[in-house]
């Protein structure tokens, strides 16, 4: 396993166009891994592929950083399929460090998702499961929470961007 360099906002790939899984290999088994190794550095609760670099459509997510191994979820080709309920949620991404938002997020969902080894799946999420899932996803999509605001308070959080770009906190490692 590797901890992988993540991208931060402004890099192409993050908002690029994703491949579908095709092969569930040797290679992607050893990227699943290295999803969940550096999303646990961050540390995150969840990490998708095009963060560090590769456009494919697959992300991992685990509530207990690590904690628990049954706590892992692979996404590959993901599709939600089904939402219900809408909260306001404060949210940040890796891709964005040291920044958060509030964000609105249905409050429970149904999503159709590839396993690591490529069986198809479905299965339900609530709360911050919902969240981190939907957020996911939205990476697989080439959407980022900067993409979720709206006028002024998307004005002010891209403000928050370039001061901490200007202060040298954001470097892409990639």
């Amino acid at each position: 396993m590797a901890i992988l360099p993540i991208l931060v906002y402004g890099d192409p790939r993050l908002e690029a166009a994703n491949q579908p899984v095709e092969d569930f290999g040797e290679e992607l088994q050893s990227l699943i891994e290295d999803l969940f190794e550096t999303g646990w550095e961050a540390p995150g609760l969840g990490l998708a592929a095009p963060q560090v670099g590769i456009n494919l459509r697959i992300a991992t997510v685990d509530l207990s950083v690590g904690k628990d191994p049954e706590a892992r979820v692979v996404l590959a080709n993901p599709e939600i399929i089904f939402c219900r309920g809408k909260a306001s949620l404060e949210e940040g991404c890796l891709s964005f460090p040291g920044l958060f938002t509030t964000i609105e997020r249905p409050t429970a969902l149904r999503v159709r998702a590839q396993d690591n080894g490529g069986r198809w799946r479905e299965f339900e999420a609530e709360g911050l499961l919902a969240q981190t899932v939907c957020h996911e996803v939205d990476h697989l999509n080439g959407v980022l929470i900067v993409h979720h605001l709206r006028s002024m308070k998307r004005r002010l959080f891209m403000r928050r961007v370039e001061k901490m770009r200007k202060l040298g906190v954001w470097q892409s490692t990639a």
